[in-house]
């Protein structure tokens, strides 16, 4: 039997998932749904990257939920910033952008004695993976300095339980030192000791071409299939070790990579999970699969499509920033290898649905979505082509440009003659001047190398090609200086503290009481208790008058900001409800189920004081009506747009609302209408709103919308829903939704849409306002257009007639105007042609001139041309504050002048830049006063090249 067979049934992707999710339930483990790749509420991630991401608050102590072991298969991208496996992908045999952990999670319930045999049993029992021990070793802790004066030891625990299991002594291999077998969730907070389980692929697995080696090589054969952590300590920040009340455990089995090991092959990338998508991607490209040079193209391809796929569906959207910007590079990198297979377009979302329906029984999310995916991703496609265009042309210019720098006796005047430059590079560069490029040492600089890689995704191979063609090296080094700035960029913006460095005083609060929400059914609430108090400085027992901090209280009716709902504002009262002992300035969630008020004190407060709580009844009213005109201009979107529409954002305060959502094109004037009018319609049919708390699988086959960039609980979801018995469905609106309502839909008044606009990519935005709001909003419009009228001096019936009218005559004059100026301008051609200087027997105009547009100005300088038939025409003017230049020069001269060098040096002499073509060259500057003097400076400038 070779190394990677393993036994005759064969394991599909989906079945490994199912079967290890199955196991752990099986153990008394909740199954929790994999969330979001977009990370809620941590600043230090950019993706999530790990199955633990999402109980990471659990592991803190900063949030506790209604079960201690969990198991999930995660979704998981390393594309960007810290973990980034981008550059790798396709080239290695286990590298991915896109990949699914596997996972069984402990809050404190069972440790090593569990987690150990779960997972042998799961690998090894015949009922279950049944792979065969003698293919499996493991490793432990091997010991460390874990901090400065406090050293580790082997983890002899682990050892003991894996002997329990009958492993070989001799297959358990301690691993020293912090890097491989020890795991910390940062430089202070929870960590400890590793085991890993790897499986033998066999000799041929072996990328040094190993026969004969022993474990633990790292040469390829030896495979790491599972991780377990074991949350041992807590490290402060002096590095000192403490046990943990209740350690935990968090394990990661790849799924790409057991399934290698099923399915009996050693690259991941020939398991199902990959080659249906290989496969689409051959034929789509017309291509050979026996072509080895080829593989890693394809290997790219269905890696990064899975990993688009994924992330649009959880709402990223390509752009130039941030998560978008990752995104991008991802299809664009696919995007230039389906451009080396010469592959159609489109192309990669073509395989989109490949993808979808792969995975859909795992990720119900990708079959509602397919459409939208497909469709962000194939305007992503089209945009690259533009861009790769406009790229390839900038690398031609950017080449030309240096070539036309060297020396007459080193090929200027063959780069400058105009049937030089209409002969191709490949062409002219190969046949007439690489040899005098090669003696001048030319480079093309390595960070405008970049900015094409980068900003147009041309690849690096584009790019060297074309610089060999013309005789040129890359500055590869200056590239790669560059990629590394940017690279700290993206790391540098992705920067944030965890919350546990962030609240420390929490996860002790937290872990004592909870705060009771009385929010939905009150604006006031008798006889709450402070349970603590915080400042900057930690907890403390008491706050004084004028003192800021944070109060915890046992209930209260403050709304806490969360899913895009403002938080409440309000006042603390003593107990009789008379004097007023704290300004309530707004409302948080420092951990989850625990809500701390932001006050200033107007009277001493002390923990265990007893206060009545009062929220802005006015205030919340208001941002109810938003609320609920929220949830109504989704619904009308996705009815009237289209169920592509996805929530992207939103803000529900007390002056408006605001909501992003996903959509490619601008929402047209009539659309807006329909939107208006079809909420309007649903306030006035004026049903009662219903609100019930159910489990998050229930809500989600009852019709409720989620939102995958949110977090929600597997239980005690909480759904609003607006009925409507017109409907099929029986509701107008259904959302998993935390904020506060209004109690019947006509509560609103009426709904006005203020604006719409693009805010990103493939993301717009819709302002509206309600109720007293909508009122507002009609009267200050109104006041506008009777002052408008007044002004006018018209009705306002017949103001829209009067402002055209008035606009086609404010057009008109500008016409006339123009027109008049560029007359004017030529009438100076007699003036200037007067001015004519000899440079060298050379005619040479160089003048400033006035009351003239830069048309009329590029018009001049053509007519001056004309009329001197051989010479150079250098024009100046002031242009509102600043400074406008062009260069003329005809052609049987641009051997010897190029306008757009001659333009680049005067330029300098007022602060500012340009070029241009050989023949005609513009420039802008900053500084007026030396306009002049630039102007005078011509001559000197053109002897030596006469």
């Amino acid at each position: 039997m070779s190394g990677t067979q393993t036994q005759p049934k064969f394991w599909s992707g989906n079945e490994i998932r199912e079967t290890f999710l199955r196991f752990f339930e099986g153990k008394g483990h909740r199954r929790v749904r994999s969330s979001s790749l977009v990370p809620h509420g941590d600043p230090t991630l950019l993706f999530t990257n790990a199955g633990m991401n999402q109980f990471k608050d659990v592991f803190l102590g900063l949030e506790k939920r209604d079960y201690d072991k969990a198991t999930s298969a995660q979704k998981c991208v390393r594309a960007g910033g810290k973990h980034n496996d981008l550059e790798n992908v396709g080239f290695t045999k286990r590298h991915h952008t896109f990949f699914e952990m596997l996972g069984n999670f402990s809050f404190g319930d069972y440790f090593k004695e569990k987690a150990i045999p779960y997972a042998w049993g799961l690998i090894t029992s015949p009922e279950w993976f049944a792979i065969p021990k003698d293919k499996l070793y493991v490793t432990i802790f091997g010991g460390a300095e874990v901090a400065p004066g406090t050293t580790l030891g082997v983890d002899e625990e682990a050892r003991k339980f894996w002997l329990a299991e009958k492993v070989p002594a001799e297959r358990i291999v301690p691993v020293p030192g912090l890097k491989e077998n020890f795991w910390a969730m940062g430089d202070t907070g929870p960590c400890g000791p590793c085991s890993e389980i790897h499986y033998d692929m066999g000799p041929e697995a072996s990328e040094q071409g190993h026969t004969d080696c022993k474990f633990p090589c790292d040469c390829g054969r030896y495979v790491e299939i599972w991780n377990l952590v074991f949350m041992q300590f807590n490290r402060d920040a002096s590095g000192k070790l403490t046990p943990l009340p209740r350690p935990s455990i968090d394990t990661g089995l790849g799924l790409e990579r057991v399934a290698a090991v099923l399915q009996g092959v050693i690259s991941n990338y020939d398991t199902d999970l990959f080659q249906p998508l290989i496969d689409e991607a051959t034929k789509l490209a017309n291509v050979e699969r026996a072509r080895p040079e080829i593989e890693p193209s394809l290997r790219i391809i269905a890696d990064h499509t899975r990993a688009a796929t994924f992330l649009v569906s959880d709402g990223v959207i390509p752009s130039n920033e941030g998560r978008g910007y990752v995104l991008r590079k991802i299809i664009r990198r696919a995007l230039r290898h389906a451009h080396m297979l010469d592959a159609p377009s489109p192309f990669l979302s073509l395989i989109v649905g490949v993808v979808c329906a792969q995975m859909k029984s795992a990720y119900p999310e990708l079959a509602s979505g397919a459409d939208r995916i497909a469709k962000i991703i194939s305007s992503e496609e089209t945009k690259f082509g533009r861009t790769l265009n406009v790229g390839l042309a900038k690398l031609e210019d950017e080449l030309h440009q240096i070539l036309s720098t060297m020396p007459e006796d080193r090929g200027t005047a063959l780069t400058q003659t105009p049937e030089a430059r209409a002969i191709r590079q490949d062409e002219l560069n190969r046949q007439i001047y690489i040899q005098h490029v090669l003696a001048a040492k030319l480079q093309y600089p390595g960070e405008k190398a970049f900015k094409l890689y980068d900003t147009y995704g041309l690849p690096r191979d584009f790019i060297e090609d074309a610089s060999r063609d013309a005789g040129l090296t890359v500055d590869w080094s200056g590239f790669d200086k560059a990629m590394e700035e940017q690279r700290n960029r993206a790391r540098a913006s992705w920067k944030g503290g965890s919350k546990e460095a962030a609240n420390p005083a929490y996860a002790k609060i937290a872990a004592q009481f909870t705060t009771e929400p009385c929010f939905y059914f009150a604006t006031s609430a008798k006889d709450a208790r402070i349970e603590a108090i915080v400042t900057k400085n930690g907890s403390v027992k008491e706050l004084k008058v004028g003192e800021s901090g944070e109060v915890v209280l046992n209930r209260t009716v403050i709304y806490a900001e969360s899913g895009g709902q403002v938080a409440d504002t309000g006042a603390f009262y003593d107990p009789s409800g008379a004097q007023v002992v704290a300004e309530v300035t707004g409302a948080y969630y420092p951990v989850a189920r625990l809500v701390a008020h932001r006050v200033i004190a107007k009277d001493t407060l002390r923990v265990g004081d007893r206060v009545s709580v009062e929220a802005d009844a006015e205030r919340r009213a208001r941002i109810m009506r938003n609320h609920s005109g929220t949830h109504l201009v989704h619904a009308a979107l996705r009815n009237i747009l289209g169920t592509h529409v996805k929530q992207a954002g939103s803000l529900n305060a007390p002056d408006r609302l605001r909501f992003d959502f996903s959509h490619f094109a601008h929402v047209d004037s009539e659309e807006l209408r329909d939107i208006e009018q079809q909420v309007n319609d649903e306030i006035r049919y004026n049903c009662q709103i219903e609100t019930n708390v159910t489990s998050l699988e229930d809500a989600l086959a009852s019709g409720a919308l989620a939102f995958f960039g949110d977090k929600y609980p597997e239980s005690n979801v909480r759904v609003v829903t607006m009925p409507d018995a017109r409907s099929p469905r029986g509701f107008y609106s259904k959302e998993l939704c935390g904020g506060t309502h209004v109690h019947r839909v006509g509560d609103i008044g009426v709904l006005k849409i203020v604006s719409e606009q693009s805010v990103a990519a493939g993301v717009r935005r819709i302002e509206a306002v309600t109720g007293i709001g909508a009122l507002e909003h009609y009267q200050q419009r109104a006041q506008l257009l009777s002052q408008i009228a007044s002004k006018l001096n018209v009705g306002e019936d017949a103001v829209l007639a009067t402002v055209e009218k008035l606009s086609e005559t404010a057009k008109h004059l500008e016409k006339e105007l123009e027109a008049q100026k560029r007359k004017g301008a030529l009438g100076q051609l007699d003036d200037l042609t007067a001015q004519v200087q000899l440079v060298k027997g050379v005619k040479v105009i160089a003048a400033e001139v006035a009351n003239i547009d830069r048309e009329g100005l590029r018009q001049l300088v053509d007519s001056l041309r004309q009329k001197l038939g051989s010479g150079v025409v250098a024009l100046g003017m002031p242009d509102d504050g600043k400074v406008a230049l062009i260069a003329g020069v005809t052609k049987d001269l641009t051997a010897k002048v190029h306008a757009g060098k001659l333009i680049q040096a005067l330029a300098k002499q007022v602060g500012g830049s340009g070029g241009g073509r050989p023949d005609l060259a513009e420039a802008g500057g900053k500084d007026t006063s030396a306009l002049k003097s630039a102007l005078q400076s011509i001559p000197s400038l053109l002897e030596p090249l006469l």
